[in-house]
């Protein structure tokens, strides 16, 4: 008889440890609350035909998905098209200044250079150092980390001197540029793990690295396009997944999960999988009494990342001059996270992303039509701003910005328009705080000071996602999927499933078929 797990929520790292585990020949059921797969990784499909990605837009490092779909017997580029972007991103600089990021090197450099002469040939050198500290660490994002003897290996320790933990990602990038501008542009990334790179660990100059190495990547159909094929993988391969069905409790023999109870009755299982936000679900469904180390109390007191201001526009007619993805940097960027972090109120000249998405795929809007996608980094949930009063004056600081980025008379021109605060992540998508990026990425909150992936409270059950390690991002969210299916696997007393890394393209490929 074939074992049975249960995986609360459809995000990518439960999709992922569903096909793996299904591979496996366990029989695994999904529940998921919202009527769609993908989690924050899903789309918003409009009556109108828009179709806009809900949380990320970025598609990096495909590699470990590559990995994941080959164990499953498919091939990612076959399942879902992808496009590598170039320029990968505009940057446009409050102090001044714009730059085109280009995976192409001699481009990249010749850009570094026009913005600042003094950091000509810095970016190589960057490139270089980057790739043997991503090629030496990166085997460690691969494997669990349970306790700080895991710290303690020889090959971790040496590497030390090379990952400088003691240093600010932003003071190591000022080892390779003098331009703060540019060290901007290659500290940004941070903010995909919702922290100021003045606080975030030198070790994350591989977040801008991998870019440029591996490319930034534009799914046909939005990153939501690639859960939706991971989902329907995943049934092809015998798994059940329970949409519209929120898991409502758990039932618990002593410390050991035994079973989920949905609106459909109780679903019992060897192991559970929580793909769903860590502090959100443990505060609502695993009593406060059966948690020792990641109690209510630690759970308040640990440090959240920042939220997201969103809005979604369907618009009538078509930006085709400015590029795919736009990233804006407040004139004052300091100002701007001291805000964020600190102070906790709303910057009058926010730093913004916007994601112009139709210029390299209009499938996601009506002929004729384009969408907008603009995120606003800001506090999570705070009582310092009431959401139901700022919502309205800071979509008008949003659109205002846009003149910022070269978007001009869009007011005009909405015709489908959807807005979400800190409040409703919190509230309609069960995120703790509303915080995105879930638990912030500090050294006191990484590797094994993280919620453990075979986790430390429940016997039984197991996390996936930003929540645990590695952290959050695609990338290591699905890097955590292998890592919580190995440990689920070996406790059942059933062998990992790897494969060989699948061949890499030629040259000649065409950009939507070659990484």
């Amino acid at each position: 008889m074939s074992r049975t797990v249960n995986i609360i929520g459809a995000g990518p790292g439960g999709l992922a440890c569903a096909m793996l585990l299904a591979g496996s020949g366990i029989r695994v059921k999904v529940f998921e609350r919202l009527p769609v797969p993908g989690g924050r990784t899903s789309t918003i499909s409009t009556p109108e035909g828009f179709r806009f990605d809900l949380g990320p837009t970025f598609f990096l490092y495909p590699r470990v998905l590559e990995e994941i779909f080959a164990v499953c017997g498919r091939d990612l580029r076959q399942e879902v098209e992808m496009i590598r972007l170039d320029p990968q991103y505009r940057l446009i600089f409050g102090a001044g200044g714009e730059l085109l990021a280009t995976p192409d090197i001699p481009r990249m450099e010749a850009e570094v250079a026009r913005l600042s002469p003094a950091d000509a040939g810095a970016f190589s050198r960057f490139m270089e150092s980057n790739r043997g500290k991503f090629e030496r660490f990166a085997p460690f994002l691969e494997q669990p980390f349970e306790s700080w003897l895991d710290l303690a290996s020889p090959e971790l320790i040496k590497l030390m001197p090379m990952l400088k933990p003691w240093r600010s990602l932003d003071a190591e990038l000022g080892t390779f540029f003098s331009d703060e501008r540019i060290r901007l542009a290659f500290t940004f990334q941070s903010k995909y793990l919702g922290m100021s790179p003045f606080k975030c660990p030198s070790l994350f100059s591989i977040l801008s690295f991998l870019e440029y190495e591996h490319g930034v990547y534009h799914p046909v159909g939005g990153c939501g396009a690639v859960s939706a094929a991971m989902a329907r993988i995943a049934e092809e391969m015998g798994v059940e997944i329970h949409y519209d069905e929120a898991v409502e409790s758990l039932d618990f023999a002593g410390r050991r999960i035994t079973a989920v109870q949905t609106a459909s009755g109780r679903h019992a299982a060897e192991a559970t999988v929580v793909n769903a936000d860590f502090a959100r679900s443990m505060t609502r469904l695993v009593p406060d009494g059966i948690r020792r180390r990641w109690n209510d109390r630690k759970i308040a007191s640990r440090r959240f990342s920042c939220s997201t201001f969103m809005l979604y526009l369907g618009i009538d007619g078509r930006y085709d001059d400015v590029a795919h993805h736009n990233i804006y940097l407040s004139e004052d960027y300091r100002q701007n996270l001291a805000d964020i972090e600190h102070r906790h109120v709303l910057s009058a000249d926010p730093s913004m992303y916007v994601q112009n998405a139709c210029v390299t795929d209009p499938t996601l809007a009506p002929p004729g039509m384009s969408t907008l996608y603009l995120l606003i980094p800001v506090t999570h949930r705070h009582p310092n701003i009431d959401w139901r009063r700022e919502g309205g004056r800071y979509r008008d600081v949003a659109l205002d910005q846009l003149e910022r980025i070269g978007i001009r008379g869009v007011r005009d021109r909405i015709r489908f328009e959807k807005m979400l605060t800190p409040d409703d992540w919190q509230d309609d998508y069960e995120i703790y705080r509303g915080a995105t990026f879930n638990l912030a990425h500090d050294l006191g909150q990484m590797l094994h000071m993280r919620p453990h992936n075979r986790f430390e409270d429940v016997e039984g059950m197991y996390l996936v996602g930003g929540g645990t390690h590695p952290g959050s991002g695609l990338p290591v969210i699905y890097s955590s999927a292998r890592i919580t299916s190995d440990l689920l696997l070996e406790d059942l007393g059933l062998p990992k499933v790897r494969s060989e890394r699948p061949a890499r393209r030629s040259a000649g490929k065409t950009p939507a078929a070659a990484i």
